[in-house]
């Protein structure tokens, strides 16, 4: 499945490497499938965004998913992508960005017609061919219709999707330069969140997260005295404070790393979709790699 991650130092500036993609030995490359993109996105220090991405579709592609980058921001957005719905393509390629904001997913909606008919002219700020990309409009337009209110947008959106089209999962990740949000929704993926004190649970230690399988790491030398809040769709280390997030919670971390969730869709999706019920490669898309 899709691998999400997001952490905020705000309202300081961090600087962490990220391997988005372990080059694999011949024993690991032979007991799973290679993801079909990777992307980063961080924020300059002007809030200007910026996303690094790239399909898996060439050599050159995986080389560049293994590249290290180091990059600084004061929040940072990662995904691994394995294709649900869309061509191997840059602009089917996570994060995407909308009036500022960063936004990646990890679920299957599908119906994708009807959806395009509710987003009437917001259709337009879709690039791609994805649910997630057209999910990212229906929340930006949400936003925008309450007022620049983030969470409203989100709960709002999410809760029409939920109400009114087939759903897998809708976990999501968004940032902006003073804010991370995350969603978990429903219990179809996991989600966890850390809030992380300056150098760890131990004091005066580094970051450093990784993946399982070989499909993500971060380093952050310059973590070790800052605070952070990090989300992920695994536990990344052995810190004993991660916490799996509830079906429906939507988390906010806010400009201070001050933390508030809330429970936004407490109902199951009124159309809920098994992998059964899915296409093979958007099946496939969600099981574990």
């Amino acid at each position: 499945m899709c691998r999400l991650f997001g952490l905020s130092s705000a309202p300081q500036r961090g600087r962490a490497t990220f391997w988005l993609l372990d080059a694999p030995d011949s024993l690991s490359r032979q007991s799973r499938h290679d993801p079909d993109g990777t992307g980063l996105g961080y924020f300059a220090p002007d809030g200007t965004p910026h996303v690094d991405k790239a399909p898996i579709a060439a050599y050159q592609d995986r080389a560049f998913a293994e590249e290290a980058r180091e990059v600084e921001s004061t929040t940072f957005l990662a995904h691994v992508r394995y294709a649900s719905t869309g061509s191997l393509d840059a602009r089917n390629t996570h994060p995407f960005e909308q009036e500022g904001r960063l936004f990646a997913h990890n679920g299957v909606i599908e119906d994708l017609g009807r959806l395009d008919e509710h987003l009437g002219q917001d259709r337009a700020l879709v690039r791609g061919d994805t649910d997630s990309e057209r999910f990212f409009a229906l929340i930006t337009r949400e936003i925008r219709d309450h007022g620049g209110d983030i969470t409203a947008g989100i709960g709002h959106a999410a809760r029409w999707i939920a109400g009114h089209l087939p759903v897998y999962a809708l976990n999501l990740v968004l940032i902006t330069p003073g804010g991370l949000w995350a969603l978990r929704y429903p219990d179809t993926h996991e989600l966890y969140v850390l809030r992380r004190p300056a150098g760890g649970p131990h004091g005066g230690r580094h970051l450093d997260h990784s993946g399982s399988r070989g499909r993500m790491r971060v380093h952050s030398q310059n973590l070790a005295g800052k605070p952070a809040v990090v989300v992920a769709s695994e536990r990344m280390d052995d810190n004993p404070e991660w916490r799996l997030m509830e079906p429906g919670e939507l988390l906010h971390v806010g400009p201070d790393l001050s933390t508030t969730s809330s429970t936004v869709l407490p109902d199951a999706p009124a159309r809920r979709l098994t992998l059964a019920d899915l296409r093979p490669e958007a099946a496939a898309s969600q099981t574990v790699a």
